[in-house]
């Protein structure tokens, strides 16, 4: 009687992709004698506590931000509201419920500079910062440090200190971001703003050769097509596109994209789902548009704004804590909007 006999092989195959941190196993078994062969596939990836630790530090290369495997990156996070009027939200429990509860993997703390500001209160002011660069350090996050200021031109020294003290302090970590001019008015990017931008970035650069450095753009951060042909001379510089939805449409996407084809590297570092002034009407049907044309071109962004003010583009309702663990009855109609955006594109760690 013919009595058969079955070989079991088990042996593994690397599939190597760009990534060398993230190398999946396949395990095959092929079954010899009765029966046909059967292969069984197991893939097993490298997790991450947090995005600092998956992504490290980050360039630029072409119109994309690249992470520490060449791989590239779509940062989705919040920004904080102007420092001075909103410093309750600065807290390291606020960076935490972001991260946790909002899935963002990119905070934007936005210094006042006028109004009661740093100009008025440079150590106040600055210890909110750094309450913010350090919490978001514990959670792995990546961080803006924004001077949010539409006359930086008039305030260059104390601009070029600023950010001399806060590059030399935290230059060495791979997760902050340098935002040099918040939002410029109508003036000359030859003239006046690529200047000025290039002596912050030779302060911040003594210090820190590495990380990227966003420049605002002329009109509100608009006219990024201004930078074609004139770009700042620094191989980590992204520059800045500030949107609202229901103000800024199609028109304005059409700059972006002739500066992106352009090799303008982009960074929308503040954004509302409302009219310009924040208030006034939301517009969903835009802010999809918005949202489609960032993903297809891998830009990354911060929503305006973590608040609490009376306004439509605030994502939190009155009096809600400045600790986090907000419920949806406490965040506001754009607020649950970007909620939603943030838990579905960004990954959860």
């Amino acid at each position: 009687m013919y009595k058969s006999v079955i070989l079991i092989i088990s042996f593994p195959l690397l599939l190597f992709c760009n990534n060398p941190e993230k190398i999946h196993i396949r395990t095959t078994q092929l079954v010899v004698g009765d029966g046909f062969p059967d292969t069984t596939i197991t893939n097993e990836t490298q997790t991450f506590k947090n995005a600092v630790e998956e992504h490290g530090q980050l360039r630029i290369s072409g119109n994309k931000i690249l992470d520490k495997n060449g791989d590239v990156v779509q940062l989705r996070g919040m920004s904080l509201f102007w420092s001075q009027w909103m410093g309750k939200y600065y807290t390291k429990e606020t960076v935490k419920w972001l991260k946790d509860d909002w899935n963002c993997n990119i905070i934007r703390a936005a210094m006042a500079v006028d109004y009661n500001g740093y100009l008025s209160n440079p150590d106040a002011e600055k210890a909110k910062i750094e309450t913010v660069i350090d919490a978001a350090t514990a959670e792995g996050i990546y961080v803006i440090v924004d001077w949010h200021d539409h006359e930086g031109q008039n305030h260059l020294e104390e601009a070029k200190t600023f950010f001399s003290e806060i590059a030399s302090k935290y230059g060495n970590i791979s997760n902050i971001i340098y935002e040099t001019y918040n939002e410029p008015l109508n003036v000359s990017w030859t003239d006046v703003l690529k200047p000025y931008h290039e002596a912050v970035i030779a302060e911040i650069r003594k210090h820190d050769p590495d990380n990227i450095i966003i420049c605002g753009t002329r009109n509100w951060s608009q006219n990024v097509d201004d930078v074609i042909s004139n770009k700042v001379n620094d191989p980590n510089i992204a520059y800045t596109l500030h949107y609202y939805a229901a103000t800024h449409k199609q028109e304005l996407r059409d700059i972006a994209l002739q500066a992106l084809n352009n090799d303008i590297p982009l960074f929308v570092t503040e954004y509302g789902t409302t009219e310009a002034s924040g208030d006034g009407t939301i517009d969903e049907v835009e802010s999809n548009l918005w949202w489609d044309f960032l993903d297809k071109y891998n830009i990354s962004w911060c929503n305006w704004s973590v608040a609490d003010k009376d306004e439509l583009s605030a994502a939190l309702k009155p009096s809600a804590s400045p600790l986090g663990g907000w419920t949806e009855t406490q965040i506001t109609t754009s607020g649950i909007m970007i909620r939603n955006e943030l838990k579905v594109k960004n990954k959860k760690y």
